[in-house]
């Protein structure tokens, strides 16, 4: 079964709510840290697309990819373009979640790729993320390009509440159509 990974506009956005909102609330009870605490409900789920989410991506300040497999939304990045004016060269990653009942099929590095070329066409140069510190997503961060540029301890809470986590701040160097740095 192949993925396929697309551009998700405003009205792309309502009309995968369902299943955006159901990638988010899964992978939140699976403990993906992602900035929700667990339980994540289904009202909350669905402004965090409406609300958050789709104005900026209306008003060309964020742009989110969906994977698709087998005719369902299985996950999700945000590539974050509006950055201050000091830093027009970069953009940063945000929310890229997989559902937990598709992972370690590929899907993830595909949204990552497509989000790293999506900036490199809009002439970005740096692209940078963070991510729980000895995440399973760190790896993955890692094979696709990005280096490792600190942590912070005690960032944020696990989504249960229970503990705090150290972040990593990641970032991947960019250059023109096919050349990486």
């Amino acid at each position: 079964m192949e993925t396929q990974i697309i551009e998700l506009d405003g009205p792309a956005i309502e009309r995968r709510l369902a299943a955006l909102s159901q990638i988010l609330i899964e992978s939140v009870a699976d403990g993906a840290a992602i900035s929700f605490m667990a339980p994540v409900s289904d009202d909350d789920a669905a402004m965090f697309w409406l609300r958050d989410v789709r104005p900026e991506v209306q008003a060309g300040r964020r742009v989110v990819f969906g994977a698709e497999r087998g005719g369902e939304t299985v996950g999700t990045v945000q590539l974050l373009t509006a950055m201050p004016p000091n830093q027009p060269h970069r953009c940063e990653i945000a929310k890229m979640i997989v559902h937990p009942g598709a992972r370690r099929l590929g899907i993830g590095r595909a949204l990552m790729n497509r989000a790293i070329e999506r900036a490199r066409e809009l002439g970005k140069t740096l692209v940078t993320l963070d991510t729980r510190t000895g995440d399973v997503a760190e790896p993955l961060y890692a094979s696709v390009g990005f280096e490792v540029a600190g942590m912070i301890p005690d960032f944020a809470f696990d989504p249960d509440g229970q503990a705090r986590h150290a972040t990593t701040y990641m970032f991947r160097r960019i250059q023109g159509q096919g050349q990486d740095l």
